[in-house]
């Protein structure tokens, strides 16, 4: 799966308004080419939800601004609303999981199976709010690594200490009781899936 930076991204908005157009134009990827249009709109929309852009008008008049946080508080306030929002998915999402098989007809070589129609909107939900909160980690190392204000690295990372010890709770309690085919499988989706810091995945 491709990644993307925040920074690259952000360096490709230098206006107050910066039409969607405009920016997908000028975000090229290692090959020089354009971005899959419908999927650079979802990272867009993905930087707005970690608090990063904005997003005005709409339709074919449809802008973006960067946002900045005006005091520590604000910043923190929001990253913290983030975090509560994505665990009460996950938590919710997990304990209507809990005893159930969630994958069936598993082959041997696990290469083939089917997700349990009786809990895909579940494991959807699920899978959601884990992406957002690997996400959501990821800018957060990269805002403290680009930070020089000393009590706002301490506050970030106790930030990202809680998401790191929410999701290693969360997959433990996951993984509870699973036979062994599901429980591989499941790690391909939630194993140590944070992206580097300040990335996106495409």
């Amino acid at each position: 799966m491709q990644v993307i930076s925040i920074e690259y991204i952000l360096r490709c908005m230098p206006n107050e308004k910066n039409y969607f157009d405009n920016i997908w134009k000028m975000c090229l990827n290692e090959d020089k080419k354009r971005y899959n249009r419908i999927k650079f709109s979802n990272t867009l929309k993905k930087m707005e939800e970690l608090g990063h852009i904005k997003k005005h008008g709409h339709k074919s008049d449809v802008y973006y601004e960067k946002l900045h946080h005006i005091t520590m508080e604000d910043n923190i306030g929001f990253i913290n609303n983030m975090i509560f929002t994505y665990e009460s998915k996950i938590n919710k999402a997990s304990k209507n999981l809990k005893n159930k098989k969630i994958f069936v007809d598993i082959s041997k070589n696990l290469n083939s199976y089917k997700l349990n129609k009786f809990v895909k909107t579940d494991y959807e939900i699920l899978l959601e709010g884990m992406s957002g909160m690997f996400e959501l980690a990821s800018s957060i190392i990269w805002t403290k690594e680009k930070s020089d204000d000393s009590k706002l690295k301490k506050e970030l990372t106790d930030c990202f200490t809680q998401i790191k010890k929410f999701l290693e709770d969360a997959n433990q309690k996951l993984l509870k009781d699973k036979k062994t085919n599901e429980i591989i499988l499941l790690q391909r989706d939630f194993g140590n899936k944070i992206p580097k810091p300040g990335y996106l995945r495409f």
